[in-house]
């Protein structure tokens, strides 16, 4: 029956609430938000890709504070997933799109690259530190690779494109403040000055501070922000803008749970920060016992785990994730016809990931010390592109360089006895007693593309290429064993083909092709250089070189509006090819170093349906429905050692379906907005989803309801709106996010979230 759904639903073209046509520039859609239009999801009429967009309205909706992410999660194709009600807890925020990790997606901010969104911040931030979610205009999704123009070396899948609001032409300030479950508390305030004088400057700031308690074990998630933006007209067709924006967040971690932990000790199981004492005597018994390699030194705690711990990575004392990031940007836009842009950017981030760790002892005796991995970014680069129409013709070019120094570290701290820990996991960590590893990274990258887009009335046609070359080196200030050198990937034509027909008025058909390549990363824990010396040379030449991975994306579409009624349907196919495996060897969180290798292709095809139906009297219904076989085309060949000897074994990976790929993602809500009350429930159902490679572990599939309740009071010139939120309305049991400490072959394996239950929150929303 609910395959017999599915199949009926992509069959009927379903809908997306408030959608309309999309314009045919990211700028234009964001000025349509600014102006305070209504669209929630845009459908790309012209586009020659699968293309869709979100509004700041549909952002509104959500309890304030939520990630960006997890409101581009009801289109199709898109797997988002978290731990915590507002999917920003970023070590167990992942999001998906047919079948492509994070890491294999392009994201930008106002064309600002953003890097591959991994934990360990190698070449980039996460969207809900780089903006505030109120001050971001629109969302544009490109479920396929995406423009040849976006600033990524990384997007075998689709790209995520964000666009900031400008900053009002009147003077206003907006504030709203959230409470909730949990003892949440989160506070916004943005003022825009308007535009100073006739036609002049305007500039928009904001902040936003956001404080909660997590909603197991104890610790909490904290954010300070700050935005701010300004735009300056030059000419009627030039302007300047520029922007700003400061993160400060500070979040204790979940504990990551596998399937026997789960069965055994429940989903509410978490660390035991709330007491030291256990965690100490825990690690006693691990010392005791050798599971921990520890000297032991307090041979009274035994040998016997205290009830209900099987061994010390049940439950760690504590746990965080650290982060301050600078962002800035200048440059100029041109409109006309001459069109263009120019700008440059410069970020800078400092951050630790922290971690109580039993492996390792204190020099005070205590059998535990905190571990870190820290990281330091100054990222610059500028981009820039110019067109102009000639004849038929509207030709494109452009290019982006960036130049990335990024140090990490592997570093540990000692604590100050058995009764007090003497550091506080929310606070930068220093005076180390031991640093594992150091080291100095330098991605420097040049892009190009150049892009032509044919009008032969009904008939658009998009042809183009890009090309890049990306240089990686690694140069040790503590070598600790990894390794070091220099890996280039040069692929400068990288084809990208379309073309979008209107059919009849309110109709058209799409198609395309693409082909991408994804450039290495610089880091001591991703990549090509997170292992030996020895096997980072094998990976320069011979019969184990390292390829980059490669996808060709094969697109065919249609869109389709009339009267209250829009949708879409599109079906493609992905050949990916050169995949990269991290081999490792031990439990995730140790960190021992893996080996890269190319094991193979995916072989990726699916459907993807959305729609909207404007039904009158204020009341919409939405859907969006994905189909995705996403699967492994060859067996992993790799080697083991035992007792000096050296095996070959081969995984039975062939035919298995990708991990974390569900094959059916159903998402549906029903709104309603009228004479200032609004409302909308929405759901959200994904199929089973594999975390091992060879599917001998799976997680079920689940439905997600959350709901919205609204009302906006007329005060004239000014604006007032209470709205609640709940999350996780049936406060199902779940898990959500798989794969934080990666995937195994076979075997249950610590690697997953559990999802967060029912929370309620109260937002009041003024503005004037």
């Amino acid at each position: 029956m609910r395959m017999f759904a599915a199949c009926l639903l992509a069959g009927t073209s379903i809908l997306i609430p408030g959608a309309a046509f999309a314009q045919d520039t990211g700028q234009a859609a964001a000025t349509a938000a600014d102006e305070g239009q209504d669209e929630i999801v845009v459908i790309g009429q012209g586009q020659t890709r699968q293309v869709q967009a979100l509004g700041q309205a549909d952002l509104a909706v959500l309890t304030p504070g939520t990630s960006p992410l997890k409101a581009i999660e009801k289109l199709p194709g898109v797997n988002f997933q978290a731990a915590d009600p507002f999917g920003s807890y970023e070590w167990a925020q992942r999001v998906s799109i047919r079948g492509f990790n994070q890491n294999q997606l392009g994201f930008t901010l106002d064309g600002i690259p953003l890097g591959d969104a991994s934990y360990g911040n190698v070449n980039g931030l996460h969207i809900s530190r780089a903006i505030i979610s109120e001050n971001i205009g629109q969302t544009l999704v490109s479920q396929g690779s995406g423009s040849i123009a976006t600033q990524a070396t990384n997007n075998l899948g689709g790209t995520i494109e964000f666009l900031s609001r400008d900053p009002s032409g009147d003077f206003g300030l907006d504030a709203n403040a959230t409470g909730g479950s949990d003892q949440f508390w989160r506070t916004f305030i943005r003022l825009d000055t308007g535009a100073l004088g006739d036609g002049g400057p305007s500039a928009s700031v904001s902040y936003v501070h956001s404080d909660t308690d997590k909603w197991k074990g104890w610790g909490s998630q904290r954010v300070n922000q700050v935005n701010a933006k300004a735009v300056a007209p030059l000419t009627a067709e030039l302007r300047a803008v520029g922007t700003f924006s400061f993160s400060d967040r500070r979040e204790n971690d979940y504990q990551d749970m596998s399937l026997g932990m789960i069965k055994r000790l429940g989903y509410d199981w978490d660390n035991i920060s709330n007491n030291y004492a256990l965690a100490i005597r825990v690690a006693d018994v691990g010392a005791n016992t050798g599971y921990t390699g520890v000297t032991p030194t307090n041979a009274a705690a035994g040998t016997t785990y205290p009830t209900p711990f099987a061994n010390p990575d049940d439950a760690y004392f504590d746990a965080a994730g650290l982060r301050q990031d600078y962002l800035a940007s200048l440059g100029i836009e041109k409109t006309g016809d001459v069109h263009g842009k120019l700008k440059g950017y410069y970020h800078s981030n400092h951050g630790q990931g922290l971690w109580f760790t039993p492996y390792v002892a204190s020099p005070s005796g205590v059998p535990q010390s905190l571990r870190t991995t820290e990281y330091d970014i100054r990222r610059k680069g500028v981009f820039g592109d110019i067109g102009t129409a000639i004849g038929f013709n509207d030709v494109t070019v452009g290019a982006w360089y960036e130049d990335n120094d990024f140090r990490q570290a592997r570093r540990y701290y000692g604590l100050t006895s058995r009764t007090n820990p003497g550091r506080d996991s929310l606070s930068f960590q220093s005076d180390p007693f031991y640093t594992q590893w150091y080291w100095k990274y330098n991605t420097e990258t040049f892009q190009y593309h150049v892009e032509d887009k044919l009008s032969f009335g009904a008939l658009t046609v998009n042809l183009g290429w890009k090309g890049f070359s990306v240089t990686n080196t690694a140069s040790p200030i503590v070598s600790g064993g990894l390794a070091g050198g220099e890996i280039k990937v040069t692929d400068w034509f990288q084809p990208h083909a379309g073309f979008a027909y209107a059919v009849m008025p309110g109709a058209e058909v799409f198609g395309g092709f693409t082909q991408v390549t994804r450039a290495f990363v610089a880091s001591a824990t991703s990549g090509p250089f997170a292992t030996t010396q020895s096997g980072f040379d094998a990976l320069l030449s011979g019969s184990t070189k390292l390829k980059p991975e490669q996808s060709d994306t094969y697109e065919l579409g249609g869109r389709f509006h009339q009267g209250p009624f829009t949708g879409s349907l599109a079906g493609y196919y992905v050949a990916f090819r050169n995949r990269l495996l991290g081999v490792t060897t031990g439990a995730g969180i140790v960190g021992n170093p893996a080996i890269l290798q190319n094991v193979g292709g995916v072989r990726s095809i699916g459907v993807e349906a959305t729609g909207d139906l404007r039904l009158g009297n204020g009341f919409g219904l939405f859907a969006s429905y994905s189909y995705n076989d996403s699967t492994y085309r060859d067996n992993v060949s790799t080697t083991t050692t035992i007792g000096g000897v050296v095996f070959p074994i081969q995984i039975q990976t062939s035919g298995k379906t990708v991990v974390d790929a569900p094959k059916h993602m159903l998402k549906g809500e029903a709104t309603y907005d009228y004479a200032g009350f609004s409302a909308r429930v929405g759901a959200n159902y994904m199929s089973k989803r594999y975390f091992t490679y060879t599917n001998d572990q799976s997680v079920e599939g689940r439905v997600v309801v959350d709901a919205t309740l609204g009302y906006k009071f007329d005060l004239g010139g000014r604006a007032l709106e209470i709205q609640g939120n709940v999350t996780n309305l049936f406060d199902k049991d779940y898990v959500s996010t798989i794969g934080t400490n990666g995937f195994g072959n076979s075997g249950d394996n610590q690697t997953l979230m559990v999802g967060a239950p029912q929370q309620f929150f109260l937002t009041l929303k003024v503005g004037m």
